[in-house]
């Protein structure tokens, strides 16, 4: 069948009630976020925690790059799934999340699998590369300020293994990017970079149209031979 399920308010609901494995630490969380000043809209939602846990463990990974960790909502979702041994290193510019978010990876027994970076994270992002170098972590979640996406992409390019994975979040921006009058520089940037990433020959994806947008990345591994939509 091709056409799209409606996705109802009662239909979200169910598919909620009959998906989603939830537990007390990580409804608390949820629950703190919605008080907070747009923390609704900054927190990603709770199926899309427990997605980004299941792509952890799909892909085995063991170094975990987050850009954007907001009160650690997707950060706890990562860390519990890591393989044994592994590490998220999540990076945020605003240290009063942090102070948040411990308390909760505490309470959750990870926090000994998170390291966050403090700070601006274009200069994080060049110290991680100088520190790992090329392809040093297994998968990366971007979900910062939406001006840099463009910017964050190729670094994380940079940054995640072939093979890896490129996680994505808000590629749809609240249906933004699908209206020409809608020219803000967040909206711009996204819409740049799925442009970028439909035409970029480094990489598989594939847009999923769920929650804000989330498009996964596959980064190619060298002996990927690419070719193109005219096939020539």
């Amino acid at each position: 069948m091709a056409t799209h399920t409606d996705h109802t308010p009662e239909l979200l609901a169910y598919a909620r009630e009959i998906s989603l494995r939830d537990d007390p630490v990580l409804a608390d969380l949820r629950e703190l976020n919605a008080q907070l000043p747009g923390g609704s809209s900054l927190q990603v939602l709770a199926e899309e925690g427990q997605l980004l846990a299941l792509l952890v463990q799909l892909t085995g990974a063991a170094r975990v790059l987050e850009i954007g960790t907001f009160t650690g909502y997707s950060t706890l979702c990562m860390a519990r799934a890591l393989s044994p041994g592994g590490q998220v290193v999540t990076c945020e510019l605003n240290p009063k999340w942090i102070e948040i978010a411990a308390s909760y990876w505490d309470r959750a027994g990870v926090s000994d699998r998170i390291t966050p970076r403090v700070g601006d994270a274009r200069d994080t992002l060049a110290g991680l590369r100088e520190e790992h170098g090329e392809g040093g972590f297994d998968l990366v979640f971007v979900d910062a300020d939406k001006a840099r996406y463009p910017e964050y992409y190729e670094a994380s390019l940079h940054l995640v293994r072939p093979g890896g994975l490129i996680v994505l979040d808000n590629t749809l921006f609240f249906g933004r990017v699908a209206d020409p009058a809608a020219t803000g520089p967040d909206t711009c940037a996204v819409r740049d970079l799925n442009k970028l990433l439909r035409d970029d020959d480094r990489v598989d994806l594939s847009l999923l149209v769920m929650a804000d947008g989330i498009t996964l990345v596959r980064k190619r591994t060298p002996d990927w031979t690419f070719v193109s939509r005219s096939g020539q």
